[in-house]
């Protein structure tokens, strides 16, 4: 897959399939219109085209909103390569670009800079500036610069019964599974193992503290969680607690991240680690002593084992 930072950067002279939107988690519903896409281009002998942006719009349009995404840039180029798209331009987002005219952004991007012979859409999509134009409009246009405008329909994304939305409100709340099962992939988060107060490893359950550098990732619900996690080319199996950690550190108003790895006992400090979601067990809760969070995290442990045994075996 070529990868292009800008619409400015990108430079192909075949004509192209293109379909456009934020992809935020290139969950099943987006995978049924990249899927398109990719067919599409392969029948027609046309280079396929995804044009997507960053940062999220709505940040930009309405501002002081928060927009956690479900993927870091680096999760949305690697799951988009997988899928077999050609060409995937990243667009720095801003108001200048929000204020082109829907004709100029036609014209200018999907005309003369992409060579579009055909534009696959999803059936709410709006575009051009204060989001005015829609389909029609676009169908229109395509008519008078001759390229052909197909509709993905709100029969078939009901179908899939999927969104961004909801794969967030499921995340916010805890559902991994669910999350999941939208996604047709485990949810995950990438982060680099920093040195904490090693309290973990005083009552037999040393931990990984992860630090996540994309502000703008979705961290799931606090609570404990079965994972699986990728370092050092090796695969380990763990549970993760995201949380303040009120039973050893009271005083403590930072949320942390912690994965305590089964089997495993090596130096990770600064290496970079994929985390990915299996299931939530529990709300992250205070203990009366010490000693009581460690009888609760050794049942944790055979609660994970035992689950990881019966599904992943």
């Amino acid at each position: 897959m070529k990868l292009f930072h800008s619409i400015s950067d990108f430079k192909c002279k075949s004509k192209t399939i293109v379909t456009i939107g934020t992809f935020d988690g290139v969950h099943l519903g987006h995978q049924k219109i990249l899927e398109k896409i990719t067919s599409n281009a392969s029948l027609s002998n046309l280079e396929s085209l995804v044009l997507t942006f960053f940062p999220h719009p709505r940040t930009v349009l309405q501002e002081g909103t928060e927009m956690k995404q479900l993927n870091t840039i680096e999760e949305k180029i690697n799951l988009l390569d997988k899928i077999g798209i050609d060409n995937l331009v990243i667009h720095p987002f801003d108001k200048e670009f929000s204020r082109l005219t829907a004709e100029d952004f036609v014209k200018i991007v999907l005309v003369d800079k992409f060579h579009a012979s055909k534009i696959i859409i999803g059936f709410d999509h709006r575009f051009g500036r204060n989001r005015t134009a829609d389909i029609n409009d676009l169908i229109d246009f395509g008519e008078k610069y001759q390229f052909d405008v197909e509709q993905i329909s709100v029969e078939e994304i009901n179908d899939v019964s999927v969104s961004s939305t909801k794969i967030r409100n499921a995340l916010n709340e805890g559902d991994v599974t669910l999350a999941n099962t939208f996604l047709d992939y485990r949810y995950s988060i990438k982060g680099l193992v920093i040195k904490g107060k090693q309290l973990g490893r005083t009552i037999g359950f040393p931990t990984a503290n992860i630090q996540i550098n994309e502000v703008y990732k979705l961290i799931p619900k606090e609570g404990v969680y079965i994972v699986c996690c990728d370092v050092e080319s090796s695969t380990y199996y763990g549970m993760m607690n995201i949380g303040l950690n009120p039973t050893t550190d009271a005083n403590n108003q930072k949320q942390k991240i912690e994965v305590h790895l089964f089997d495993f006992n090596e130096d990770i400090y600064e290496k970079p680690i994929t985390v990915s979601f299996l299931k939530r067990i529990r709300d992250e809760q205070k203990f009366e002593s010490v000693a009581a969070l460690k009888n609760q995290l050794s049942l944790d442990k055979l609660n994970a084992i035992s689950y990881i045994e019966k599904t992943l075996s």
